[in-house]
């Protein structure tokens, strides 16, 4: 896997930042050098900051030793004789489990020019075979200790660093030392037989493939623009599909052993475990590793270009219309201080009113674009950048350059003001006392991955208490003219640099890019204007409400409750989290309340909440309750719709007066409305150019045989839809429907029916309306031997395939539900067996099942690849030739036991978290079989045994009883079915 998070600083909004790609490079940007465009500013800048350098920072050292910032004391620290560096951490959250990290600070930009992909390519060569693992054999080993594939087994390459990453459902001794034994393997062991990375090549350029969308096209020519002449651009992580499928495996070994050496080598432990005894095994395997061969060195990354104001402009089909204004310049690099903290916290609080001003633009009657935000940070020790980036409103990129571009001299010339700095101080602030709050029960991977994310750039690691104080000390006594220089110092350097990424030509090209900035940026900026006095006006919705019924679930730690008004309300309280509670407010009857024959309109129900309240706006609403950490989502479940909320202890009454103002009372402003209709008015043109884009768009709506309650709305339809469609179908349910009310986490029984009483308890009786007839009935696809056959706009060598068998819902039979599943679990390690791992022919092979809770008769067993075109019936005669063994041979024990483990133990780790109980124990109070369900949904996966996978395969995956749809490239089928 290749990791794309640290290029969401070269992504306006809007981009999609799913993979790497390598495209060529693209035109040189038009320049016009040696211009100014800024006001004069009223604030000084602030001085750059002082501190040590990463470059001082030594191979086998910890930044902590060159910082005045003490690290977490939680964790233990330690390096190896070979330079090995191990971080361990005891943490019990959730309980019997781990997480293991083994990072290189190596990624592709270590790569030569021929070995361009290579490092990527490498980390796939890691599961590929070692020099006491068989090829195929890693995956297994760990598949018998209960980690999936994917899941919970997993790596990912970026520009400069690559990590492993293992979760362990388990603890004991085996499963550590099986884990500790293959990360050593791969650190140090690896074969990388020549025959293996031939089997392997299909595999990459599969990823290669899935991930190249046009947002992503668009992101890496940003960055080209941005690091032009750097070397960043010149090494996406994928690499160059000549290389990759070319490259001899001695290319692949050369950089193995250049640069995964213990020196460069981080292993970090996390869980429920002694610290001593995991520190011991960690020495006793690791110790003896030694790097072969010289070391490799660290890349010239090249100097910051410098130039004036420059224009970009990007044309990419497919892609929404997208604007940045960015300025560059050198990187700090330096090691975190406490000086430099002080300057980011500042600079952070700068930019979070930076983004409010802009959300408010963008939520305004007539905004000039969808979604606005600024950003800034370093780029892979290349460059420093500042950005201001918006979704544009399709055409209107001129539009979008002028709201920019005079926020960003409105910011410059008159700083910030000392309400805006408040409010800001008082958001990070309630944030960093919730994370103090949770301090006990932060989750191990979290944690791991915390402290994998500090390696590269020289951070220091510390405790949200530590955070806290330290952000308490930094905001004493502030200034807005301090943080105002602050923020103007942020736009030093070269630029801007103007990109404008389009789906279609500008007419007069960069030259008209750069005489729209001229025109506009002439203009003059007023100072903020300051908001008005708002109070929230839902703090009462009645006399409180009175409780009828009370039962104790104790075999669940579960309180079932209902009002004299008839709402219920459904309590766990855990201690998974601290200071987290999970609210569901499920109304009415989802999509079994809408009809079967009309467009549903609730792709547009994102407006509910962006459109506010009745009596306060989204934006004022946000203002007024600064400080409090709430949530509000709409969804819609098979059988209701669902008001969503996450919220603190001291926030829960807060969060039920806001869910219950939008029950109640929304706003349904129709600039919300207008601002997601414009949004998905673009999504079509973004859909049709991947094989994902159009299994997402029209699969659902296959899978129902045309009913309209599932299938994604056509141009037309996004088009005509009105702000009415979406009341009509949502209003009614939420202000008359009967009421469920989920709480799941950190609170009390008494505490939740107390904030429930005093909100949706007080609510009218609400006697609801029943259930449609036959509203339980959903249609499936019937079985074909002619498949279904879709096009896509993008590249030729794109296809995919998604096979399903009709089964049945999950109370038709319960025990046979879970053969089903498991069935599911071996029909994916067959998929991984055989397409992945022996033709090398695709990245990602999945089999899932779904068996519906709501629908009866409805449940199905799929698979969904990709592969190119040209191997798509070979993929299709694979699933066949697996689907027809199934039937006739029961599966090995081991094959069994590969599959049922990392299915039970997956649900093991789910069943310690609020999120999953607060699924399972949504609509439990009208229908008890859910509770039984989720009693006996670990016994019944492991009674499943080889006799009953054979007969769910004998059952179900007849080759007379499947569905089959292809996804093609346009080009392709149009001469297939010439």
């Amino acid at each position: 896997m290749i990791s794309a998070s640290r290029l969401a600083l070269v992504a306006a909004a809007g981009f999609s930042l799913a993979a790497c790609s390598h495209l060529p490079k693209p035109a040189m940007p038009f320049v016009r050098k040696g211009e100014t465009s800024a006001p004069a500013p009223r604030f000084p800048e602030a001085p750059p900051v002082a501190g040590p350098k990463l470059a001082a920072l030594k191979p086998g050292h910890w930044a902590q030793e060159l910082s005045d910032l003490a690290p977490d004391p939680a964790w233990r620290f330690g390096v190896l004789p070979n330079g090995m560096r191990y971080a361990i951490r005891k943490n019990a959250t959730p309980p019997g489990q781990a997480s293991l990290r083994l990072w290189f600070g190596a990624g592709s930009m270590m790569e030569a020019d021929d070995q361009q992909g290579l490092a990527h390519f490498l980390e796939h060569m890691a599961f590929n075979g070692s020099k006491n693992v068989p090829e195929g054999e890693m995956v297994k080993i760990l598949e018998r200790h209960g980690l999936a594939f994917g899941a919970d087994t997993n790596a990912q390459t970026s520009f400069d660093e690559t990590t492993y990453q293992l979760d362990l459902p388990k603890t004991d001794n085996d499963t550590v030392d099986a884990t500790l034994m293959l990360l050593r393997e791969a650190a140090g062991e690896l074969t990388i037989a020549p025959d293996a990375v031939d089997r392997e090549r299909g595999v990459v350029l599969s990823e290669e493939r899935t991930r190249d969308t046009p947002g992503y096209r668009v992101a890496i020519q940003t960055l080209s623009a941005q690091m032009e002449g750097q070397l960043p651009p010149k090494r996406i992580p994928i690499g160059k599909t000549d290389i990759l499928k070319t490259a001899p495996a001695q290319k692949i070994r050369d950089f193995y052993e250049a640069y995964y050496r213990p020196e460069r080598a981080v292993l970090v432990a996390v869980g429920d475990f002694d610290v001593d005894a995991m520190e011991a095994k960690i020495k006793a395997k690791f110790g003896d590793w030694a790097g072969k061969g010289q070391p490799g060195k660290d890349p010239d990354v090249g100097p910051v270009m410098k130039r004036g104001e420059t224009a970009k402009l990007i044309v990419q089909a497919g892609a929404p219309w997208s604007v940045q204004m960015t300025w560059l310049r050198k990187p700090d690099g330096l090691i975190e201080t406490k000086a430099l903290d002080e300057r980011d916290t500042l600079e952070n609080l700068a930019f979070a009113v930076l983004n409010r001003r802009l959300q408010a633009i963008g939520r305004s009657a007539e905004p000039p674009f969808i979604a606005g935000g600024a950003f800034k940070g370093d780029q892979y020790g290349a460059v420093r950048v500042t950005t201001f980036g918006a979704t544009a409103q399709p055409g209107q990129w001129k539009q979008a350059i002028s709201a920019l571009d005079a926020e960003q001299r409105r910011a410059v010339q008159y700083g910030v003001r000392q309400d805006e700095l408040d409010r800001e101080i008082a958001n990070m602030r309630a944030g960093l006392v919730a994370a103090v709050a949770g301090e006990a029960t932060q989750r191990t991977p979290a944690l791991a991955n915390q402290l994998v994310g500090t390696l590269n750039d020289g951070e220091v690691v510390t405790s949200p208490s530590q955070n806290l104080a330290a952000f308490d000390q930094i905001v004493k006594g502030l200034t807005p003219e301090r943080v105002s220089g602050v923020l103007k110092s942020a736009f030093a350097g070269s630029g801007p640099l103007i990109v404008v990424a389009a789906p279609e030509n500008i007419e007069g090209g960069e030259p008209a890019i750069l005489k729209a900035y001229d025109e506009v940026k002439a203009q003059p900026v007023t100072p903020p204007a300051a908001p008005g006095v708002t109070v929230w006006p839902y703090s009462s919705f009645g006399p409180t409400g009175e409780v009828i019924e009370r039962k104790e679930v104790t075999d669940l730690d579960t309180v079932f409750v209902r009002f004299a008004n008839g709402v219920k309300l459904t309590v766990k309280p855990t201690k998974f989290r601290d200071d987290q509670i999970l609210v569901k407010v499920r109304t009415g009857h989802g999509l079994l309340d809408l009809p079967s024959d009309q467009q549903s309109p609730l792709w547009s129900g994102a407006a509910l909440v962006e459109g506010g309240l009745k009596q306060i706006s989204a934006q004022d609403m946000e203002r007024v309750l600064t400080g409090k950490i709430i949530g509000a989502s709409l969804g819609v479940e098979d059988d209701a719709f669902v008001l969503n909320g996450r919220t603190r202890p001291q926030d829960l009454e807060t969060e039920m007066q806001v869910l219950a103002a939008y029950a109640t009372e929304p706003g349904w402003r129709p600039e919300a409305f207008n601002r997601v209709k414009t949004s998905y008015g673009t999504l079509h043109d973004q859909l049709q150019t991947t094989t994902g884009g159009v299994l997402g768009r029209d699969l659902g709506g296959l899978m129902h045989v045309g009913d309209k309650r599932w299938t994604f709305p056509s141009r037309e339809q996004i088009a005509d839809t009105s702000l009415d469609q979406l009341k009509a179908a949502v209003a009614e349910p939420l202000g008359k429907g009967n009421l469920e009310i989920v709480i799941v986490g950190d609170t009390t029984v008494e505490k939740a029916i107390a904030a429930v009483a005093d909100t949706f308890g007080a609510l009218p009786a609400r006697p609801g309306e029943p259930e449609r007839p036959d509203a339980r009935k959903a249609p499936f696809p019937e079985p074909s031997k002619t498949p279904v056959v879709l096009t896509h706009k993008g590249r030729a060598d794109q296809g995919a395939l998604f096979m399903t068998w009709r089964t049945d819902d999950l109370f038709a039979n319960l025990q046979r539900s879970r053969d089903v599943s498991i069935l599911g679990q071996v029909l994916q390690l067959r998929l991984i067996d055989e397409l992945r791992e022996k033709q090398g022919a695709t990245y990602s092979p999945n089999a899932s099942s779904t068996a519906s809770v709501v629908f009866k008769n409805w449940g199905y067993l799929a698979v969904s690849l990709e592969v190119p075109p040209e191997k798509l019936d070979g993929a299709v005669e694979s699933i066949r030739k697996i689907a027809a063994d199934l039937r006739e041979h029961p599966i090995s024990a081991d094959e069994l036991e590969r599959a049922k483990k990392p299915r039970i133990d997956s649900i093991e780790k789910a069943r310690v978290t609020n999120e999953y109980w607060a699924g399972v124990l949504s609509g439990a109070q009208d229908d008890p079989r859910l509770l039984d369900a989720t009693r006996s949904v670990l016994a019944g996966l492991s009674r499943v045994t080889p006799e009953d996978v054979q007969k769910a395969a004998r059952t179900y995956l007849g080759d007379d009883k499947s569905w089959l749809l292809l996804v093609k490239p346009e080009a392709a089928a149009t001469a297939a079915a010439k």
